[in-house]
C-alpha cells in the first residue's frame, strides 16, 4: 500500500506543533530548578555569614563545653560545608526548616500561621498601588513636562524618599491618635479575637464568610492605614514605570497614524498604547507584589502587624536562625512563583507573545 506525501507530513506537522510547547515547559522547569538551587545556596551561606552561633542560640552562653559539643554534633555544624549544604537542601526539599527557638514549633507551621496576615496586607497595598499608579503614570506621560506630570513625579519621588517607618509613625499619630479615623496597631481589637473561624487566613474574607460584619469592619479599619502606606510606596514605583513605558509607546509611528485617521486621543492612549505596555506592567506588578511581601518588615513592626515580617524581625533579634532562613526561603519561593505566573499571563495580555510560542 502506497503512502502519500500528505500522510507522511501530517504526523511530522503534529510533532512540530507539540515540540515547541514541550520545549517551553522544559526550559521553564529547568530555569525554576536552577533558580531554586541558587536560592538555597544563598540562604545557606547567609546562615554561615550571619554572626550568630546556632549552637549558642540553642544551649545558651552558660552551657558546658560538653553540652556545646554534643549539640554541635547533633545539628551538624562541625561537618564539611558541602555535607552541611546537602543536608540543608534535602531538608528544604522536604519543607523542613527546623524548629523555631522562640515558639518551639516547626518553622513551617509558624510561617503558615503568620503568612496570611502579610498576604492580606500586601494584596490590599498592591491593589492601591496598581489601581492608582497605572492611571497616574498614563496621565504623567500624556502631559509630559506640564504641571500634571510635575505633580505626579514629585509625589512618586516622595514615595521613594520617605522611610516607611516614618510614614507609619506619622500616620498613626495623625489618623489614629489625633483624628481617630482608623484603628491602631494590631490586626483586630481584643474583643474580636477568636470569633471568626479560620478558613483562608485573611480576616476580612473569613469574617465575611462567617457573616460577622462587625469583625470585618474592625479588621478593615486596622488594615487600611498600613496597607495605604505600603500602597503609596508601590504606587510611586508603578506610576514611574508606567510613565516610562507609555512615553516609549507615544513616540511610535502607529500613534500618529491612528490619530491622523481620526481615532480619538482617549482611545489611542488608553486602549492601544496602554494595551501595548501590559506585558511590561505584568512584570512590574509581579515584582512589586514580591517587594511588598519582602519589605513589610518595618511596616509590620510599626503597626504590630502579626505577619511574616514581624515574625522574621523577632526571630533575628532573638538569634532564631531557623526562622530567619525559613522566612527568607519562603519569600524567595514567592518570587520564583511570581515570575512563573508572569510567564503564564504574558500570552493572555499580548497575542504576539502567544504567537511566538
Amino acid at each position: 500500500m502506497s503512502t502519500t506525501a500528505a500522510e507522511v507530513s501530517a504526523p511530522n506537522e503534529w510533532v512540530r506543533r507539540i515540540a515547541g510547547p514541550i520545549r517551553g515547559v522544559i526550559n521553564v522547569l529547568f530555569s525554576v530548578a536552577l533558580t531554586f538551587l541558587g536560592l538555597t545556596c544563598v540562604t545557606f551561606f547567609i546562615g554561615r555569614i550571619i554572626p550568630i552561633d546556632p549552637v549558642l542560640a540553642i544551649v545558651g552562653d552558660k552551657a558546658s563545653r560538653a553540652t556545646y559539643d554534643r549539640v554541635a554534633n547533633e545539628i551538624g555544624v562541625n561537618l564539611p560545608l558541602p555535607v552541611q549544604y546537602w543536608r540543608y537542601l534535602n531538608k528544604v526539599l522536604h519543607a523542613d526548616f527546623g524548629v523555631s527557638l522562640i515558639t518551639a514549633h516547626p518553622v513551617l507551621e509558624d510561617m503558615t500561621r503568620v503568612f496570611p496576615a502579610t498576604m492580606e496586607l500586601a494584596l490590599l497595598a498592591l491593589f492601591v498601588g496598581t489601581v492608582f499608579g497605572i492611571p497616574l503614570g498614563v496621565v504623567a506621560a500624556t502631559h509630559r513636562g506640564r504641571w500634571q506630570d510635575q505633580i505626579i513625579r514629585f509625589g512618586s519621588l516622595l514615595g521613594y524618599s520617605m522611610p516607611v517607618f516614618w510614614l507609619g509613625l506619622v500616620g498613626l499619630l495623625l489618623f489614629y491618635a489625633k483624628l481617630g479615623w482608623v484603628e491602631g496597631p494590631g490586626r483586630l481589637d481584643v474583643t474580636y479575637d477568636d470569633i471568626v473561624p479560620t478558613v483562608t487566613g485573611l480576616i476580612t474574607v473569613d469574617s465575611l464568610i462567617a457573616g460577622e460584619t462587625d469583625v470585618f469592619w474592625n479588621a478593615l479599619s486596622h488594615l487600611v492605614l498600613p496597607a495605604s502606606i505600603l500602597g503609596y510606596l508601590s504606587l510611586a514605583y508603578v506610576a514611574r514605570m508606567t510613565r516610562s513605558f507609555m512615553l516609549g509607546q507615544l513616540r511610535q509611528e502607529y500613534v500618529l497614524a491612528t490619530l491622523a485617521k481620526g481615532l480619538s486621543p482617549f482611545r489611542v492612549v488608553w486602549v492601544h498604547a496602554l494595551g501595548n505596555v501590559w506585558v511590561q506592567l505584568v512584570t512590574v506588578i509581579a515584582l512589586t507584589f514580591g517587594s511588598l511581601l519582602e519589605g513589610a518588615v518595618l511596616t509590620e513592626t510599626v503597626f504590630a502587624w502579626p505577619g511574616l515580617g514581624l515574625y522574621m524581625k523577632n526571630s533575628l533579634f532573638n538569634a532564631d536562625l531557623n526562622a530567619v532562613l525559613g522566612g527568607t526561603m519562603v519569600i524567595g519561593v514567592v518570587y520564583i512563583f511570581l515570575n512563573m505566573l508572569s510567564d503564564v499571563i504574558y500570552p493572555l495580555v499580548d497575542p504576539r507573545a502567544r504567537s511566538r510560542r
